[in-house]
């Protein structure tokens, strides 16, 4: 066997027994052969007693350094991985350390098609996701990005149909829990294969959240969860009477048309991070969020009526990359990553700072938009915008929406809004200068 060509063989856990004939012939032909120690433990008793064994639990980091010194002394190494090692498993990592030239990848089914099998569940239009990992604690409502669960909540809000690799802490009920925090509920289904190839393997279909969230399911497992598309509905421009707002003080809430100006002014992108200061009840931060699918919004609110508002809407429209925090902004701003994005709907007195806070902030190419309805704070904007240097223009918005008179329909005007954009400089590569 070829001692420079690294060989990663999948498999499952029934062992030896389930390897191909190549495979079992690979292995027999190895000085090193690397992998989980219960993967090793399942090929042990078949393998030379020559063969070193290697444990890699722990030490995923080290393995290319094993692969490397072994083939320097001669040795043929192989590396054991679960299922597919191209399907969330061990092969790109190995691949982006040694080089496509230097591996060869022998998969056995993945375990999520043995998962989908088992269910008697098609595959080919599932979104797969991992959450494989570290114990990342209960998810809750404004979870941050880097959360363990956050991925596959966000892969739920985008497809109707998920498959995930789950762990011993990241488990079924957990995420069933989650599901339920992020607002679903009858609309979903999950379905567990536990334990694949083993002799007690047990299948669960099509349990309902709340079920799930109060089992326990043996490990290890693979997890389908099934959405029932709901009712289509629009992006963003959502009805004023359609966000939970202060009561009986109606009206802390950017209204739908300059909604709709300002985030077309925000300039966002599907992966866009965006800050929202002075949510209020939450809309214009709510709705960058559903344009903004791939991307975060940090939201923050002086009032705990109004942060409570904002929340409870955050619920209902599902959005869980939406984070917001109860204070007076500037606290806490500086635990927020770069915006590219930032929208000022409320200042709380704070409205220069917090202008050349936004404009340190930004990232490259990034817009600041401001709301106002007053001209003292129009001119404190566009005085701090100018002094800082920064290119800005104003957009007046005067909007009118029918009303009913007898049988007739009359307009009614909105209160003015001035919409200010800034924009920051983006980095532009240094043009060579002509030295002739």
């Amino acid at each position: 066997m070829q001692t420079d060509t690294l060989h990663i063989i999948g498999i499952l856990d029934d062992g030896w027994a389930g390897l191909t004939d190549a495979a079992r012939q690979r292995l027999a032909g190895c000085g090193l052969v690397i992998g989980a120690a219960r993967t090793l433990a399942r090929v042990a008793p078949f393998l030379p007693e020559t063969t070193v064994l290697r444990e890699m639990d722990g030490a995923l980091s080290k393995v290319p350094g094993w692969v490397r010194d072994a083939q320097a002394d001669g040795l043929a190494v192989a590396v054991l991985a679960t299922g597919d090692p191209l399907c969330h498993g061990i092969a790109g990592f190995l691949i982006g350390k040694l080089g496509a030239a230097n591996v060869a990848v022998h998969p056995a089914p993945s375990t999520m098609q043995l998962a989908c099998a088992r269910l008697k569940k098609p595959w080919q239009d599932i979104a797969i996701a991992s959450c494989h990992s570290a114990d990342a604690g209960e998810w809750t409502p404004g979870a941050p990005p880097d959360h363990g669960l956050y991925k596959l909540v966000r892969a739920v809000a985008e497809h109707p149909r998920v498959a995930a690799f789950t762990g011993p802490d990241n488990s079924p009920d957990r995420i069933a829990r989650a599901l339920l925090a992020a607002g679903y509920g009858e609309d979903v289904r999950l379905s567990v294969a536990a334990r694949l190839c083993l002799a007690d393997e047990a299948v669960f279909a099509d349990l309902p959240l709340a079920d799930a969230a109060a089992m326990r399911f043996p490990d290890p497992n693979i997890l389908v969860i099934e959405r029932t598309p709901a009712e289509r509905r629009a992006l963003f421009g959502f009805d004023d009477g359609d966000y939970v707002q202060r009561q009986p003080e109606k009206g802390l809430i950017t209204k739908l048309e300059a909604r709709a100006v300002s985030l077309a002014k925000l300039g966002l992108a599907a992966d866009s991070i965006v800050w929202d200061i002075g949510a209020g009840s939450g809309s214009v931060g709510l709705e960058a969020s559903r344009i903004a699918r791939h991307g975060h919004v940090w939201a923050i609110e002086k009032n705990a009526a109004d942060a409570a508002n904002a929340l409870e809407n955050a619920r209902r429209l599902r959005a869980s990359n939406y984070t917001l925090i109860q204070a007076k902004a500037p606290d806490g701003l500086d635990a927020w990553p770069d915006p590219d994005a930032i929208f000022i709907g409320g200042s709380g007195g704070e409205l220069a700072e917090l202008i050349l806070l936004a404009l340190a902030r930004l990232r490259p190419g990034g817009r600041l938009v401001m709301n106002f309805v007053t001209l003292e704070n129009l001119t404190t904007a566009t005085t701090v915008l100018a002094v800082a240097g920064a290119a800005w223009d104003v957009t007046m918005l005067s909007a009118a929406r029918s009303q009913p008179i007898l049988d007739m329909h009359r307009l009614a005007a909105q209160n003015p809004v001035w919409i200010v954009c800034a924009r920051k400089a983006a980095l532009q590569a240094e043009i060579p200068r002509d030295e002739n």
